[in-house]
């Protein structure tokens, strides 16, 4: 599947870089680049990120491509390739979700071993770890492995034990995870407000303006943090994580910004340039263009579709 030539795939590597939305020639770059200490493989998940399904490459200098992908929890399949150009096309097929992409290899079957048995959570924790996720997926920011974390560090509120463990909250997350993405398909392919605030966002970013969503904890947090994103820009504007969760209620999403220089000028015309950003997108504003006040982001309908 691609978007706009972009393939909708994530990748990481060993050296810790991220990749997401690239083109296959972009692809077929960094399966050539891997063989080196400290980059030896890459793992590609689909955007949205779909529990267990992906696709990995290792390699070392001198020898044979590893390509391996699983389909299910119960298929996974892999092959060595000395081809590079030839995993590359592969995985661009995989991509793309071509019908028999996968033709013409000799795949053989990985043995994942017996399935371990996950003890069920008791209810009443169960239902608070659940309402959190949901919550959580609601607003649309978070990685599967994040909404993992968030699961496992919850406690109850009369005892300081975490009574989730790494696999019940595993079972528990992909579950409302796929129950998420079935209501996502239910909405086809039809623009939502958060695509439409994405679209301003990146188009302020390109204009000069460093534009973060979901950015920090709070508005003191993302104003203290917004510097080390500059980059050259004149200003910002962000929204942090509770704002997200306001929006994701159905209330209005205030927006934070400012100049990189401190003046009340530059803010100001920062706060003028967003909101001209904003029309023609779908999107309506309000602000009486006093620099000391958020510009709010109203009515939402927040859709905000998973990445993972």
């Amino acid at each position: 599947m691609e978007i706009d030539g972009a393939l909708a795939i994530r990748v990481e590597t060993e050296n810790w870089q991220t990749h997401a939305r690239i083109r296959a020639a972009e692809l077929r770059e960094l399966v050539t680049r891997i063989g080196h200490a400290g980059d030896r493989f890459l793992v590609v998940q689909r955007i949205p990120d779909i529990p267990d399904v992906f696709a990995q490459v290792w390699h070392e200098e001198g020898g044979e491509y590893r390509l391996e992908y699983r389909a299910a929890a119960d298929a996974f399949f892999g092959t060595d390739l000395d081809d590079p150009h030839r995993v590359a096309d592969l995985l661009t097929g995989w991509a793309r979700r071509e019908p028999g992409w996968d033709a013409g290899v000799a795949w053989e079957p990985i043995d994942l071993g017996p399935e371990k048995d996950v003890p069920q959570l008791p209810d009443g924790v169960r239902q608070q770890v659940e309402r959190l996720i949901r919550e959580r997926l609601s607003c649309g920011y978070d990685s599967r492995k994040t909404l993992v974390e968030i699961a496992e560090e919850y406690r109850d509120a009369d005892d300081d034990e975490r009574p989730v463990s790494r696999a019940q909250a595993w079972e528990l997350v992909d579950r409302l995870w796929l129950e998420r993405l079935a209501e996502q398909e239910t909405w086809g392919e039809e623009i939502t407000d958060p695509d439409r605030l994405t679209r301003v966002f990146r188009a302020l970013d390109a204009a000069g303006v460093t534009a973060r969503e979901n950015f920090a904890c709070c508005r003191g947090c993302g104003t203290a943090e917004i510097g080390a994103e500059r980059e050259g820009a004149r200003g910002f504007v962000f929204f942090h994580r509770q704002s997200t969760e306001a929006a994701a209620e159905g209330y209005g999403l205030m927006l934070h910004y400012g100049g990189f220089d401190g003046s009340e000028e530059t803010t100001t015309a920062i706060g003028h340039e967003v909101v001209a950003a904003f029309a023609g997108s779908g999107l309506s504003t309000e602000w009486n263009g006093d620099p000391g006040r958020a510009i709010e982001v109203s009515p939402l309908n927040w859709r905000k579709r998973l990445e993972g």
